[in-house]
């Protein structure tokens, strides 16, 4: 038996090192029972719990120079292989800063941790002046596209690498990527001494280059030698999607209730036309389980509620949930609907991330008040936009909509005026919710 047990492994020397690289742990041999242990992660699907799109902006610079920049790779590596890289877990790529920006891979070339980790191997030293400003805006603006990767309502990250400090201004670059919706973290390593500060260009570069300044999107390492303790602690804060203040936009970070209106002087064609216009509103946003949300309630004298804002976490399910919806004819009741779809759409979500909207869409008159519910509506937090058709009473739509009411109610004489408004709703959305974050 002895024998036997022993045939079946062979001992050869290991190499510290390369284990360390790729973080895999070493365990003792033991005798073969037949079965096969289970794996606790799906190795090809990733860490699920930490879905992100990440760009690593390295140091090329001759600041940095060829021995520092292997330590920086293997930092880099080792932070990779942490994140758990999986088809549904983190994606990376990574830029290489210097005189001028170079992406060294996009996030859709490699989806396994082995893999990523051979390519930040094999990259090379560019060295030249440490123009991180310029690489920080150029991998803002043109790195995170759906072409090349980027995934819809998925935090996007850069984690810039710096050695020393930079020879150009982040400033400017830092606003940029808060306007695309990019989450900047800078890791600085070997800040400048007190003699060097002279020869630094702006001392504040870190705070005005980051996400926001709270001490959260900054992460000092005193030296490249001895980095594996600095790993763990990044890896977990660019796991902290909460956190990702940046990522919040206009497209990924609302509700959208539409409240539709099902009476019967509206018509089964023209009705089509209503769906229309919301399918091509709720087209522009974002929507995911991490992202925006879209519900739906149809009314006549009754509510009767479509679907709501967690029954569906994908836009081409919602597309198809809209499409489905049958036309009710009756009553008109646009008073005791608000206040239905306030209660029991928005109450569930109300102390939830998204900033709430509610788009009230009819064409006539409402047998009941509508001020009441509608200022009841804005006093749970949710912004309202009236849309009226046909004979929908103009005191009806500025009772109902949010202030100020020029820019929150829409008008038209026609159905099939509804489609010209699409873009001024979209854009009165996005005002709102800049507007709240100010």
């Amino acid at each position: 038996v002895l024998s036997r047990w022993a045939s079946s492994f062979s001992v050869t020397g290991t190499k510290s090192t390369a284990l360390e690289a790729v973080g895999r742990s070493v365990s003792t041999a033991r005798p073969s029972t037949g079965k096969r242990p289970k794996k606790t992660l799906d190795k090809k699907a990733g860490n699920k719990d930490c879905k992100a799109d990440i760009a690593f902006l390295i140091d090329g610079s001759y600041n940095i120079g060829q021995r520092r920049f292997n330590l920086q790779k293997n930092f880099v590596g080792k932070v990779a292989v942490m994140l758990g890289i999986g088809t549904d877990g983190p994606h990376v790529g990574v830029v290489q800063a210097s005189e001028h920006p170079k992406i060294e891979f996009y996030l859709k070339n490699f989806t396994a941790a082995k893999e990523v980790l051979f390519a930040i191997k094999e990259l090379g030293f560019r060295g030249g002046n440490s123009n991180t400003g310029k690489a920080l805006k150029y991998t803002a603006q043109k790195f995170f596209s759906l072409e090349n990767g980027a995934r819809k309502g998925i935090p996007k990250i850069i984690v810039v690498f710096l050695d020393g400090w930079p020879s150009d201004d982040l400033e400017e670059a830092g606003i940029v990527a808060r306007e695309f919706g990019v989450n900047v973290f800078i890791v600085s390593v070997a800040k400048p001494t007190t003699e060097e500060l002279g020869m630094v260009q702006d001392i504040g570069f870190v705070d005005k280059a980051v996400c926001r300044n709270n001490g959260f999107f900054s992460y000092q390492m005193p030296t490249w030698f001895g980095t594996t303790k600095y790993v763990k602690p990044l890896v977990q804060k660019l796991c902290s999607h909460e956190q990702m203040l940046c990522s919040k936009t206009c497209y990924n970070s609302v509700n959208i209730g539409f409240l539709i209106d099902g009476s019967s002087s509206i018509g089964e064609s023209n009705f089509l036309l209503v769906l229309e216009f919301v399918s091509n509103v709720a087209k522009a946003f974002e929507i995911s389980d991490i992202g925006s949300k879209v519900a739906a309630v149809q009314f006549t004298y009754d509510q009767r509620p479509e679907f709501g804002f967690t029954d569906y976490t994908s836009k081409e399910k919602v597309l198809s949930a809209i499409r489905n919806i049958s036309y009710m004819s009756g009553g008109t009741a646009t008073g005791d609907a608000i206040s239905f779809t306030t209660r029991n759409v928005f109450g569930p979500v109300k102390d939830g991330p998204n900033k709430n909207f509610l788009i009230v869409l009819t064409d006539g008159q409402s047998y009941d008040d509508v001020r009441g519910p509608a200022a009841a509506a804005q006093k749970a937090g949710i912004t309202v936009f009236s849309v009226g058709i046909a004979w929908a009473p103009l005191d009806d739509l500025k009772d109902m909509a949010s202030e100020p009411r020029e820019s929150h109610t829409f008008f038209t004489r026609e159905f099939t005026g509804l489609e010209q408004m699409v873009p001024d709703i979209i854009r009165g959305i996005c005002k709102d919710f800049l507007d709240s974050k100010q």
